[in-house]
């Protein structure tokens, strides 16, 4: 596979294009500014042509930006749903747009496919605060404590791991470890929350999401205040954010409370892309900011999915013997998240 630039000409606006996507265009043009939808148009038109000639499947986190998440995902989810959907892909080839935790994660349940990452540099702050050495030092600490690590790391740290949770799924997962006591890695945060909801004891690795710990408790009272707005949060987020909200709870269950509640306005303390994503699936819900952009999810473009897709780049490999340990842990989450669903 190569990993040269792609040769293939720029895409080009077409004005059969407009009528092709018109269903597309009306929902995207409420949720982008105007000037962009036809800028964005050829990329996903060309996209969407590569992707039938490759036989791919896109798989898109709820951070994505909408022109991707709308225009050009076969799969769209948190964590827990990329995770799940990878383990039963039957595409040789998979496009993850997302960060390369995810990919990887994508890899180990799915070995035999190819999986691509638009963006090698993607990354994200909760992977790179914890390496393997250190969940070994930690379980050398804690000998009798199983280690339950958030998705959020890199295959290695999966690979030291009793089980992976995802922030829909901790609490389950640290529960069904059967101990008292359980080392959870890497999120504070979202530690700090699971431990407030379970009565196994945590010990906790200091890492930190770089959008969620942004947010302050003022920020989360001036919208509430100021707008008269619900407020809905992500476990990621500190503490007393926490305890200012309405309800707390992952990319999927935030979407699970809009569609029970149909607040009138809500704030979602969250990645910005994920409140723009649910305006399309909540028109008549107003959404209030503050919200963080995930400065490594939107390392990923319309232009570098079509370039991985005409060449077939920045392919995602783990080892072998790392793969197969990280497997176990995967495996071991999605068995929980599958019993939690009958």
């Amino acid at each position: 596979m190569s990993n040269r630039p792609s040769a293939l000409p720029r895409p080009q606006w077409r004005p059969e294009l407009e009528h092709r996507y018109a269903e597309l265009g009306d929902r995207l043009q409420r949720l982008l500014p105007c000037l962009e939808w036809p800028l964005h148009l050829p990329w996903i038109d060309a996209i969407n042509t590569l992707k039938r000639q490759r036989g791919a499947v896109i798989m898109a986190h709820s951070y994505q930006s909408p022109e991707i998440f709308h225009g050009v995902a076969d799969i769209t989810g948190d964590s827990l749903a990329l995770a799940q959907a990878a383990a039963d892909c039957d595409a040789d080839l998979i496009v993850l747009c997302g960060v390369h935790f995810m990919a990887e994660t994508a890899k180990i349940l799915a070995p035999h496919r190819t999986v691509l990452i638009p963006d090698p540099g993607a990354g994200c702050s909760l992977a790179s605060s914890i390496e393997a050495a250190d969940v070994r030092a930690l379980r050398a600490r804690y000998p009798d404590a199983p280690v339950v690590s958030y998705v959020n790391t890199s295959a290695a740290v999966k690979a030291e791991s009793d089980a992976c949770c995802t922030s829909a799924n901790a609490v389950q997962v640290v529960e069904a470890m059967g101990a008292e006591r359980v080392i959870f890695l890497p999120d504070r945060f979202l530690g700090s929350y699971v431990a407030s909801q379970t009565d196994v004891e945590l010990v906790l690795w200091d890492g930190r999401c770089e959008v969620h710990e942004q947010f302050t408790a003022q920020q989360a009272r001036h919208a509430r205040e100021r707008f008269e707005a619900r407020l809905v949060a992500h476990p990621e987020c500190p503490p007393e954010v926490l305890a200012e909200a309405d309800f707390v709870g992952s990319t999927t269950a935030m979407a699970a409370w809009l569609q029970k509640e149909r607040p009138e306005r809500v704030a979602l303390i969250t990645e910005c892309s994920m409140a723009d994503n649910l305006r399309a699936q909540f028109p008549a819900i107003e959404f209030i900011k503050p919200c963080n952009l995930c400065p490594h999810m939107k390392k990923i473009t319309l232009p570098n999915i079509h370039a991985c897709l005409a060449d077939l780049q920045y392919p995602v490999e783990v080892p072998a013997d790392v793969a197969a340990r990280a497997r176990s842990a995967l495996q071991r989450m999605l068995a929980v998240g599958r019993r939690d669903r009958v």
